[in-house]
């Protein structure tokens, strides 16, 4: 069976969102082009921003109909990052909470993808 490795998510401009995702991140993209903006990240695991208009075959879909999490090292660690987050202007649609697997918060990305970041409990 094969693993995940890769997420592409479906921006309005690429350039404007791996902009984003640069600062965010804290790394440049290893590919980047009018429609499609690609980051190489832990363990190789991929994010890719393709133009949702020139996608194919086409996408039905816009942002908020998923997310992409972001485990951190510990509680603290989740305070940190929505204060740099929140700092930077993000939109929270959650601010920092302890739910049933930890703590987490949820902000969006400037197509409205929703960004979690978490860390479980027990670790």
């Amino acid at each position: 069976m094969s693993t995940p490795n890769f997420v592409i998510l479906y921006v309005d401009s690429p350039e404007k969102s791996g902009a984003f995702y640069a600062s965010l991140l804290g790394r440049e993209p290893v590919e980047s082009s009018p429609t499609f903006v690609m980051f190489v990240l832990d363990k190789g695991f991929k994010l890719g921003l393709w133009s949702r208009h020139t996608v194919e075959p086409a996408a039905a879909a816009a942002g908020g109909g998923g997310e992409l999490v972001l485990a951190v090292e510990n509680a603290a660690a989740v305070d940190a990052t929505y204060a740099n987050w929140a700092g930077r202007g993000l939109k929270v649609l959650q601010a920092p909470i302890d739910l049933d697997f930890g703590r987490t918060f949820v902000a969006l990305d400037p197509d409205n993808h929703r960004l979690r970041v978490y860390w479980p409990n027990g670790q």
